[in-house]
């Protein structure tokens, strides 16, 4: 399997300007595979969207592979405009705060940065979550119903003391986070610890993702718990207006 992706690699990397549109013998002779494996790799990566084949049954890039740099070069604009704001929220108080975005039922978080007395937080840019039993997750969820039903799909299982394993109690809680603008992890991902999340919308007005601000339990739920909570809102506003979302 591993060596079929190395081979679908070298065959994607095998098109460029000068050499926009290549053959089954052209693509198999540059890398030194037999035609019928390069057919059969070509096949697959058109069936995928990777490739189009013409009529000629000629090979060119497809549109998935525009689709993924547009991916890439939204999350690296999330990244770019969102990383001052964040610090400025970690560095007013003390925890972890992440951006996090939707795939397959987890929250993929784009960006973590944590104040310098933070207690460390088993995450890392890159790293998934159920999109359930995080505060992120549960602001994704609460806004798009798609999300919500590829979620209950793989099923909700615990994750710490606290996690939401019931459907319906579940979604009385999305219907909570719609109504305040806000979402809370409490002892629900891992043990000890309490997220507060809010959701960073595009210039459309779409929930794209999730900030939050995560620490202990007792130090998120003392007397700078309202404080908080308004900080995390604003900066995930912040953070839309920047994406170019206007409020009307």
């Amino acid at each position: 399997m591993i060596e079929s992706v190395k081979k679908a690699c070298r065959i994607i990397s095998c098109f460029s300007s000068e050499e926009p549109v290549l053959g089954n013998a052209e693509i198999a002779k540059k890398l030194g595979l037999n035609t019928s494996t390069t057919h059969h790799l070509l096949s697959t990566l058109c069936n995928e969207g990777v490739l189009m084949r013409d009529h000629k049954r000629r090979y060119r890039l497809g549109w998935k592979l525009l689709e993924w740099n547009n991916n890439v070069m939204f999350q690296q604009d999330i990244y770019d405009r969102a990383i001052p704001l964040v610090k400025e929220l970690v560095h007013r108080f003390i925890g972890t705060a992440h951006i996090g975005m939707f795939d397959k039922g987890e929250v993929v978080f784009v960006l973590k940065v944590s104040s310098q007395e933070a207690s460390p937080i088993h995450t890392y840019i890159g790293s998934r979550k159920p999109a359930y039993s995080t505060s992120t997750g549960k602001v994704l969820l609460s806004y798009n119903s798609t999300y919500l039903k590829e979620t209950l799909s793989r099923g909700l299982l615990r994750q710490a003391p606290n996690t939401i394993t019931d459907i319906d109690k579940l979604k009385k809680e999305l219907e909570i986070v719609r109504e305040i603008g806000y979402s809370i992890s409490n002892n629900e991902n891992s043990t000890g610890t309490y997220g507060i999340a809010a959701p960073i919308l595009s210039y459309s007005g779409k929930t794209i993702a999730a900030v939050n601000l995560v620490g202990p339990a007792s130090y998120m739920q003392g007397s700078n718990r309202n404080m908080i909570i308004q900080s995390v809102i604003n900066t995930a506003h912040s953070i839309s207006q920047e994406l170019g979302y206007i409020e009307v």
